[in-house]
């Protein structure tokens, strides 16, 4: 592992803060733009546009490939992200490294606040494993060529509130339904949910975080599981892209 990477492993609590206050920034700045200009988002729904509120993250992730070997002009961000997919004609990445016709990295960054966690818990998780199946079925039918298997990342940050920590209940009206369930909050939904999209093999790695939005504009937040963090996140991606620097 190349030793600037090191370094970046070694502050990666200080620059996924950075990232936690310019996304809380962003999305405080939108939300003041979009209420002057009448055009404020209907309930929960601000929390899934503007992905600039991301960025920080993305920029995070961009500088340790960066900084395994991979030169930039092969990372690709905000302009030609789009990845032929097998259900669907394309579909649009946070962040992808193309180099020479082979796709090495597909990253999809996402976020949730509140006061409504429902339906979006839904259309996330739906999201998440429609764009995997998408692209590992695309990847079988060598729509990216003569590609290794690339590194598949899933990256996402939750509002820590007391709708997203309280418990939900389930309906059951045929069948039980699986007992990590059962009066699981969407803080435990969401951490389920990531985790067995890295045991599934359906995504490399997936990391979850969460932040109270009085402690994120400081830059605090908290990883809810270890197997989850922004660390071992950062160094299976690290590794991945190294092998091929």
């Amino acid at each position: 592992m190349f030793v600037n990477s090191e370094r970046i492993l070694n502050d990666l609590t200080e620059r996924t803060s950075v990232a936690v206050v310019h996304y809380w920034n962003t999305r405080i700045g939108q939300h003041d733009r979009q209420r002057q200009a009448g055009k404020a988002d209907q309930g929960a729904r601000s929390a899934v546009t503007g992905g600039a509120q991301m960025d920080g993250f993305i920029d995070l992730f961009a500088e340790l490939i960066v900084q395994a070997g991979i030169p930039e002009r092969f990372i690709f961000r905000k302009k030609a992200v789009e990845l032929p997919g097998f259900f669907r004609p394309t579909k649009e990445w946070d962040l992808l490294v193309v180099r020479d016709k082979t796709l090495l990295v597909a990253i999809e960054a996402k976020s949730q606040v509140g006061p409504s966690f429902g339906n979006n818990f839904n259309n996330r998780t739906e999201e998440a494993m429609g764009s995997a199946l998408d692209l590992w079925t695309a990847y079988r039918e060598r729509a990216y060529l003569d590609s290794p298997q690339p590194f598949l990342g899933y990256f996402f940050m939750l509002e820590d509130c007391p709708s997203s920590n309280r418990p939900v209940k389930v309906k059951e009206p045929h069948f039980s339904v699986f007992p990590e369930f059962v009066g699981a909050s969407y803080m435990r939904r969401y951490e389920i949910f990531c985790r067995k999209l890295v045991l599934e093999r359906h995504y490399t790695a997936a990391a979850f975080i969460s932040s109270t939005k009085d402690d994120g504009i400081h830059g605090r937040f908290a990883i809810p599981a270890e197997d989850l963090s922004v660390e071992r996140f950062a160094k299976t991606l690290t590794a991945h892209v190294t092998a091929f620097a």
